[in-house]
């Protein structure tokens, strides 16, 4: 279902405010924190009892598994891992449904549009976002402030990095989700072929032939000269490229594509005319292939949960499901390491929203508190995980340790993502960003692989933006 931004904010305000039923859950333990005063977002005393089943939606298991790892208070999975037990007897019901063609936002918006007449313990009570589409939701009433409604201080969330605030802050100034990661861009590229190309595998000296775009073309000609791809395909330096924009894709109904996008175009039409890249796309087999041991591919460009969620099960010949061991010998492993690359950028994350019409706003509070704000939970995320997380002295402390990544061939790359994310700017950022930018990316594919012309592929990007958004009136495209 194609949905008009407006119409969404203006529909779900009206379903919202329309009131909740109240509902009779059960008596929370006498371990339970106290609710906070506007317990589900209706700005009257609530009392401390909570609801029975506590509705998580994502699009994929990431946060169920950092929830099901690292959350105090759970006391059981589920074989099938559907549900999540508390210890207070709390059922968590996760609801997944994936991104594929905006599927998730589709069943969220539907879902969150019908929230006012739900049954009580089939409410939505958390939901999470992405960067790209944050301010869809946070400039709604379908989410409540985590500081007035839900009950977290200035306190709990001081050790956060700023940005991951900022994205989800609304126009009134109030915080409307939190995230357990920062997620900073680094070029993550492998050992054994820098050491081909450039005759070193060292971070420092690579980094110094990758400092910046000029820099990069040269490195990507002499992989190509050994018989290597710079890149897998047309979609990985997107982001690098998408990232550091002059301002945000949409003013008023007027969309800009950015002259920082179309350098990604020209560069991507040479890289695939001089066979710099393997004419993948992102996500496709191939891809991930590319990242594997048969892979010959000098690097890809990753924030961090790429390194501990993408490419690290992808270097493995024998994966870990069929009992394989994440360790040296098994495929690649330990033949990646990671520097800046030739700008710094950063690459989605997650935020925990909670959703208006929960009656499970102390449980919320305590899971969004001990996720999102607890240093010594957060430390062990990333030691565990290699994940980076959203706690700034815990980072810090890593980044000045002895910490290793194995994978990473004993590389301390918590330090080089601790340098990296105080400069992460989402001013940039508006609801529109993960259509767009999906458009952009699949709309040119084609001009890529030469079977359209650039005026073709404008042409197919602007129908598309058409179709995706009617209420966006122009698409201007940079003389």
């Amino acid at each position: 279902m194609k949905r008009v931004k407006k119409l969404f904010s203006l529909m779900l305000a009206l379903a919202m405010t329309a009131g909740v039923t109240a509902c009779q859950p059960a008596a929370a333990t006498s371990s339970a924190p106290a609710a906070p005063s506007s317990q589900a977002g209706e700005g009257s005393n609530a009392s401390a009892a909570e609801g029975k089943v506590l509705n998580i939606w994502c699009w994929n298991d990431e946060f169920q598994t950092r929830f099901n790892a690292y959350y105090p208070d759970v006391r059981e999975v589920a074989k099938d891992k559907s549900t999540t037990t508390l210890k207070n007897g709390t059922v968590v019901k996760w609801t997944i449904n994936p991104n594929d063609n905006n599927n998730y936002q589709n069943k969220l918006d539907q879902a969150l549009l019908a929230q006012g007449n739900a049954a009580a313990d089939s409410k939505i009570d958390i939901f999470l976002v992405e960067a790209d589409y944050a301010l869809k939701y946070v400039d709604t009433d379908s989410t409540l402030d985590v500081k007035k409604d839900i009950g977290l201080t200035d306190s709990d969330l001081t050790d956060q990095y700023k940005y991951t605030q900022d994205i989800v802050t609304d126009k009134n100034g109030a915080l409307k989700g939190v995230s357990w990661q920062a997620t900073p861009g680094l070029f993550a590229y492998r050992r054994s072929i820098a050491k081909a190309v450039l005759g070193t595998d060292d971070p420092a000296k690579v980094q110094e032939q990758l400092s910046n775009w000029d820099k990069f073309d040269l490195v990507a000609a002499a992989a190509a000269g050994k018989g290597y791809k710079m890149l897998s395909g047309y979609d990985d330096s997107y982001r690098t490229f998408s990232n550091n924009v002059s301002a945000p894709w949409v003013t008023g109904t007027v969309v800009t594509v950015d002259p920082n996008i179309m350098k990604w175009v020209t560069q991507t039409k040479e890289y695939t005319q001089k066979n710099y890249n393997n004419k993948t796309v992102l996500w496709d087999d191939k891809w991930n292939a590319d990242q594997g041991p048969s892979g010959k591919v000098f690097g890809f460009f990753y924030s961090t949960w790429g390194i501990n969620f993408t490419l690290l099960g992808n270097s493995l010949k024998t994966p870990t499901k069929e009992g394989g061991k994440e360790e040296v010998g098994n495929g690649i492993y330990g033949d990646y390491a990671v520097c800046q690359g030739p700008q710094s950028y950063y690459w989605g994350g997650t935020w925990i929203c909670a959703a208006k019409g929960t009656d499970n706003a102390a449980t919320i509070q305590k899971v969004m508190k001990s996720l999102t704000c607890d240093k010594s939970i957060m430390k062990k995320i990333t030691t565990d995980t290699q994940d980076y997380t959203n706690n700034k002295t815990a980072m810090e402390g890593l980044a000045n340790s002895d910490y290793k990544s194995a994978f990473l061939g004993g590389q301390n790359h918590i330090k080089l993502f601790a340098e990296v994310a105080p400069k992460i700017d989402m001013s940039k950022t508006g609801p529109y960003d993960q259509g767009l930018n999906e458009s952009m990316q699949k709309t040119f594919h084609d001009y890529f692989n030469g079977t359209i012309d650039l005026k073709t592929a404008k042409a197919n990007f602007e129908k598309d933006v058409k179709e995706k958004y009617p209420e966006l009136t122009e698409v201007k495209w940079p003389s």
